[in-house]
């Protein structure tokens, strides 16, 4: 229960916010409130051109909706990259974050359930899963931050799932390898680093562009299209690998569950799924350096893409 507290601020606090000024001024048509709200935002005095608004609007030749034809051909590739990454990228993160027990016990590194008691246990998969976020998943995310204006969003992408990629064929391939007793750490390190790949890849970007590549009005449908797919990813993931890696011998597998593949091959099946998003990368556009209109072609299109904002002594060209 205590998870819904952050959830009510979050919500209260987003409340709080402005809607951005491209989606005041072009799809509400308030260019009043929009200048109101960048006011607020930059600090400054600024006042909205009523004619640049109506301009804008009488010149938008693109009043296209989410499932016309116009929008298949324009951003029909897009909206399926973001969709097919993320939901690839959803199959492998979740099935290796919801079962690093299993596969650290099947390596020996966590010793099996029935030879520790429920305290024990519970320290011993909390100590292995927060040296992996501690080593790995956190520095991912801030390397993300540091390069991800400089790299741009697709080449860490396709970084991050090409390393995602060799590391699970090499920890799946030699899997008999890494189990013996010696080879262990060799084994939680390459783990460590799918993990440190994935936030230092798609992880981060597949939820950064489908906010920067599609107009503004359908661009929170076409990003919530997108996280969509990713959740349905993270289900066949969670339950996929649930199944597919009990041991193929019957006496081995956990209670109520059928005889599976095993880890080694399920491993294998996670290194294809990322190969896979690599490919369907190729699919997304980099935003980086790109203002949104210019993402989404609006600029090709209106013959104008910004509101005359002026204040006191000041003239500012607000894009919307």
């Amino acid at each position: 229960m205590f998870g819904a507290v952050p959830a009510a601020l979050t919500y209260y606090w987003r409340m709080k916010m402005p809607e951005t000024a491209r989606y005041t001024a072009l799809v509400a048509k308030n260019a009043k409130q929009a200048a109101s709200d960048m006011s607020k935002v930059l600090q400054v005095e600024l006042q909205a051109e009523e004619e640049k608004v109506q301009q804008i609007d009488a010149n938008q030749s693109q009043k296209f909706g989410l499932f016309s034809k116009q929008f298949a051909k324009r951003h029909g590739m897009h909206l399926l990259g973001t969709t097919t990454t993320w939901f690839l990228l959803d199959i492998a993160f979740y099935s290796q974050n919801l079962f690093q027990k299993d596969i650290f016990t099947a390596i020996g590194w966590i010793p099996p359930a029935k030879e520790m008691n429920a305290i024990h246990e519970l320290y011993r998969i909390a100590r292995a899963q927060t040296l992996i976020a501690m080593c790995s998943t956190v520095p991912g995310y801030w390397f993300t931050v540091a390069f991800i204006d400089y790299m741009g969003r697709f080449a860490i992408q396709l970084m991050g799932f090409f390393f995602m990629t060799v590391f699970m064929f090499a920890l799946a391939i030699p899997y008999d390898h890494w189990k013996q007793k010696e080879n262990r750490i060799g084994f939680v390190v390459m783990y460590s680093l799918t993990f440190f790949f994935a936030n230092f890849g798609p992880n981060a970007t597949t939820f950064v562009v489908p906010a920067e590549i599609f107009p503004a009005r359908l661009r929170s449908t076409c990003h919530g299209i997108s996280a969509a797919a990713g959740k349905a990813g993270a289900i066949v993931g969670a339950f996929g690998f649930l199944y597919a890696a009990q041991s193929k011998k019957a006496s081995e597998t956990d209670t109520g569950y059928p005889t599976g593949i095993g880890i080694k091959n399920s491993l294998i099946m996670l290194g294809v799924v990322n190969f896979f998003g690599m490919v369907f990368t190729f699919l997304v556009p980099e935003p980086n350096g790109k203002s949104l209109e210019e993402m989404s072609g609006e600029n090709e299109e209106d013959g104008a893409e910004a509101i005359e904002m002026a204040g006191p002594g000041t003239a500012r060209t607000v894009p919307v």
